[in-house]
């Protein structure tokens, strides 16, 4: 088997495609969540907390250039720097994405119910052995 026959059938199987379709909507997920994080959720807390916004929060970790004063100027310079307010906004994200997701997957059990399983057919042995014990019970 060649290397492009064994890569043709190595895509054709379902749950590849199946994986794919997750990762494609995984993404496109993830940016609306970032969207929510960022334009709802923390400008939100910079009101509640006094107009703290948590994106512009750093530790340069060089010699900040004059008129560079937030992350963006900061970072164009090629300054070292330790983003902690984004990586706290990251970390919100991730939260709100795995809590989203638990939702779902919940939502899923609940509506999907496993059909009962059928009751095993057993093998004609196990019924001949049956049938010969009671058999025997009977004549002893």
């Amino acid at each position: 088997m060649t290397l492009l026959s064994e890569f043709k059938a190595f895509i054709n199987r379902g749950n590849v495609l199946d994986l794919a379709v997750g990762v494609i909507i995984g993404a496109a997920f993830g940016k609306i969540v970032a969207s929510l994080t960022d334009n709802l959720i923390m400008p939100l807390i910079a009101a509640i907390s006094g107009g703290i916004d948590f994106t512009n929060h750093y530790v340069a970790l060089g010699q900040v250039p004059e008129g560079a004063t937030d992350l963006a100027a900061i970072k164009a310079a090629g300054v070292p720097v330790l983003a902690y307010g984004s990586f706290i906004g990251e970390i919100i994200n991730f939260l709100i994405l795995a809590f989203v997701v638990f939702l779902i997957v919940r939502f899923a059990n609940k509506v999907v119910t496993p059909a009962p399983a059928a009751p095993a057919a057993e093998p004609a042995d196990v019924i001949l052995l049956r049938e010969i014990r009671d058999e025997l019970k009977k004549r002893g």
